[in-house]
């Protein structure tokens, strides 16, 4: 729907995932009988949860607990983990430092150059946990560090970025040739984000394996507030889910995972990010409230330090539990943020559905009076 903004400008009405609710249908299920599982080209997943590549979520070690619980957690090859050698002492220096300084420390701490030979030890890292193995790079070092990836063993790679494009415009280099690039790799790519029908049908034709629906981000995004730039999530993960269908018919059969990427922090969000048309979301500050998380109860993204625009802040989360308990619970609050899998095991049930991609068949409602989150 077009609303009219002023007599020279209008837009279309967008919904945020907070505005949205799931009907439940005539048949239900017991929780025990839904498949949660996801897979992408060879690699299955028992959760359709995908953990932010940050380094407040992400180390090697959380990597592998969240791999062997059934999830896929993707490590940032521009964080801490390739720039130091030993980054435990940075990390426990960001959580401790003060709301004023926190922004500036974090610009001079990542000014620390990124060490290749650690982007191949950290990969191997965990995959000698024999868990599946994912690594994220910017496009804008994508094409200088992939072949250290390749060499290392990684089994998916994902060029993640605010934005994503299949045509960027340089005047100063030449551009990342994604099209190109994704055809010479021998493993699934994960690119994105975009927000739109028209840059994910793009995406998808470089022949990616999976597009990130949303700017991530999230509980410590503030490129709305910088940049102006905002799509709200429901409306996202459904434009870009067309996309994916019509790019089915297209390319004669070639599905294109989509996965939500931004927004969600409790159980609800994901159930609904799923219902809107996504195959997996990407989370990252439900995982931050870990007890094993490397953040130490704050949440930051690559965008908090960027030398010259941040679009982001290290925030407080707290911790809640561990991460089995997160992913699997039990739970004892009510608040949607343990226990995020039995919930959507509890949502597909009595919406009637036992898989993933009968869910997002499921009838949803725009629900704009709801009530604000607390």
């Amino acid at each position: 729907m077009t609303v009219e903004i002023g007599r020279g400008k209008s837009g279309r009405r967008a919904y945020s995932l907070d505005e949205i609710g799931i009907v439940p249908s005539r048949r239900t299920r017991d929780p025990e009988e839904v498949s949660t599982a996801w897979q992408i080209d060879a690699y299955r997943f028992e959760l359709p949860l995908v953990v932010s590549p940050m380094d407040s979520v992400v180390s090697p070690a959380t990597a592998v607990a969240i791999g062997r619980l059934g999830g896929l957690a993707i490590l940032d090859l521009e964080g801490l983990w390739t720039r130091y050698e030993d980054p435990e002492p940075v990390l426990a220096e960001v959580a401790a430092l003060d709301d004023e300084s926190a922004t500036g420390r974090l610009q001079e701490i990542y000014t620390e150059p990124i060490k290749e030979d650690l982007i191949g030890r950290r990969i191997s890292e965990i995959r000698a946990a024999g868990v599946t193995t994912a690594a994220r790079l910017s496009p804008q070092r994508t094409v200088r560090y992939y072949k250290t990836v390749l060499d290392a063993g990684a089994d998916i790679f994902v060029i993640r970025g605010t934005t994503v494009s299949a045509e960027h415009v340089s005047g100063q280099a030449e551009p990342l040739n994604l099209k190109q690039f994704i055809y010479e790799l021998d493993i699934p790519v994960i690119v994105g984000g975009c927000a739109t029908y028209t840059a994910a049908l793009h995406l998808m034709r470089t022949g990616a394996a999976g597009v990130l629906a949303g700017f991530g981000g999230g509980s410590g995004h503030t490129t709305a507030a910088v940049l102006g730039v905002a799509v709200p999530m429901a409306t996202a993960i459904a434009d870009v889910a067309a996309a994916r269908r019509d790019y089915l018919d297209e390319s004669g059969g070639r599905y294109v995972h989509v996965i939500a990427d931004g927004g969600m922090t409790r159980s609800g969000d994901i159930a609904k990010a799923l219902a809107c048309g996504s195959d997996a979301v990407m989370v990252g500050s439900p995982f931050a409230r870990a007890e094993q998380a490397p953040g130490r109860g704050y949440h930051w993204g690559s965008e908090a330090h960027h030398p010259d625009l941040p679009r982001g802040a290290r925030v407080k989360v707290g911790t809640v539990g561990t991460l089995e308990q997160i992913l699997c619970g039990p739970s004892a609050v009510a608040d949607g943020s343990l226990n995020l899998i039995g919930a959507l095991r509890r949502t597909m049930a009595i919406s009637g559905y036992s898989d993933l991609k009968e869910f997002q068949r499921v009838e949803v409602v725009v629900t704009p009076s709801a009530p604000p989150r607390r």
